[in-house]
C-alpha cells in the first residue's frame, strides 16, 4: 500500500531552539486529523527555519 504525503504549506521563520516543541505539540495533537508538521534549517541561511505542514 502506497502512502502519500502532501505538502500543504511552508513558511520560513527565524530559527529558535524551542521551535521543535511547537512542532511536537502540533504533531501529537493533530495526528488524528491526518496532519503532520516538520521543521528544518534553511539550506541557504542557518539562522532561518522552514516550517512545513503535511497532509498524510
Amino acid at each position: 500500500m502506497e502512502s502519500k504525503v502532501e505538502v500543504m504549506s511552508t513558511v520560513t521563520v527565524e530559527h529558535s531552539d524551542e521551535l521543535y516543541k511547537m512542532v511536537d505539540l502540533l504533531n501529537r495533537t493533530l495526528k488524528k486529523d491526518d496532519l503532520m508538521f516538520g521543521i528544518a534549517l534553511d539550506d541557504q541561511d542557518h539562522s532561518k527555519a522552514v516550517f512545513t505542514i503535511y497532509r498524510t
